[in-house]
């Protein structure tokens, strides 16, 4: 090419970039990944991730691949992002792509005071009234708080006919305390012996955490107890429960409920208070979640679901302000 051809070429694509002719390509709203074959085939769960903390960002997109890859399911994460498209935890005002919501047949949640818009939160508005179901990770019994405008009950601290907001008006739960000490006491998941025949613990046998165990108070009596937190003296899994009044009784790590909302309508809970990006390692915790979505979407919960990681997964230790800058949505994709 010569040198006037070359600055011919150079000044026609910078004109109609200015002109809106050629416009560069606009940053990923959110990842998609279509479900393969699997019983999941036809269904869409959508995955919303935006806490500070518990490295959302990292473990849902790792839930996602594992659901499409090895069930059917369609899987869409939409995450708390900037302006300029890369992934931020701290924007609690933004989830982009939060529409996905509008096609789906199930949702999978790990938020932390989000305090979206009136126009984002319809979206979510929307999805409960129409009865599907919710799967709620560690945070999400707090997943709002701050909002203003026509959603300011799902606050997590919220009054009147939601008190306690979203979390415990919807799932059963708001944010109470941390009852083992933070960082210091993991969490053993001790199956509830009177419902160990329930569907959502199949395969389901040795569940683990780095993350401590919440203090829960209030569950509904409509809510079925699925696991109890032992509180371990120590961060690793084979540290003993500690003896006490922590562990006398022990607290609930994860119920499931159906929820009859205002619409007339009935939603499916699943809540776990475990299910930080590190407590994901553990496979049992990965299949209570698959279980889950099998259960919440009409499908029959296998004898033991496939768990097994799509690809590599090193989760990011929890903690504020620890979560990797520069990445977005597109660079979750799946490796060929």
């Amino acid at each position: 090419m010569t040198m006037n051809r070359r600055l011919f070429t150079t000044l026609l694509t910078a004109g109609a970039l200015a002109t809106g002719l050629l416009a560069p390509r606009a940053a990923q709203a959110q990842i998609t990944y279509e479900g393969k074959e699997g019983p999941g085939k036809g269904k869409h769960i959508v995955f919303l991730a935006g806490d500070e903390e518990y490295r959302s960002e990292e473990g849902l997109p790792m839930l996602a691949k594992l659901l499409a890859v090895k069930h059917g399911f369609k899987c869409t994460v939409a995450f708390s992002q900037k302006a300029d498209g890369t992934i931020d935890p701290t924007a609690g005002d933004n989830i982009t792509g939060i529409e996905a919501l509008d096609t789906a047949d199930c949702c999978v949640i790990l938020l932390r005071f989000r305090h979206l818009p009136d126009d984002k939160m319809k979206h979510f508005a929307d999805y409960l009234a129409a009865g599907k179901p919710v799967i709620a990770l560690r945070t999400s019994t707090h997943a709002f708080n701050g909002d203003k405008g026509a959603y300011a009950s799902y606050a997590y601290n919220a009054g009147g006919a939601w008190k306690g907001g979203f979390g415990q008006h919807v799932l059963g739960e708001t944010w109470v305390n941390h009852w083992g000490h933070h960082a210091v006491e993991s969490t053993r998941g001790v199956i509830e012996d009177k419902n160990k025949a329930n569907p959502l613990l199949r395969g389901v046998a040795d569940v683990w955490g780095p993350t401590d165990v919440y203090e829960v108070r209030n569950l509904p009596a409509d809510a079925t107890v699925l696991l109890r937190g032992a509180v371990l003296t120590g961060m690793n899994p084979t540290d003993k429960p500690l003896e006490g009044p922590k562990n006398t009784p022990m607290h609930p790590v994860a119920w499931s409920r159906e929820y009859k909302n205002e619409s007339g309508k009935t939603n499916k809970i699943l809540t776990t208070t475990m299910g930080a990006a590190t407590d994901l390692v553990c496979e049992d915790l990965r299949r209570l979640v698959i279980n889950g979505v099998y259960w919440g979407t009409g499908l029959e919960v296998p004898a033991k679901a496939d768990a097994t990681i799509v690809g590599e997964f090193k989760p990011t230790q929890f903690g504020f302000g620890k979560f990797k800058t520069g990445i977005k949505p597109e660079d979750h994709k799946l490796k060929e």
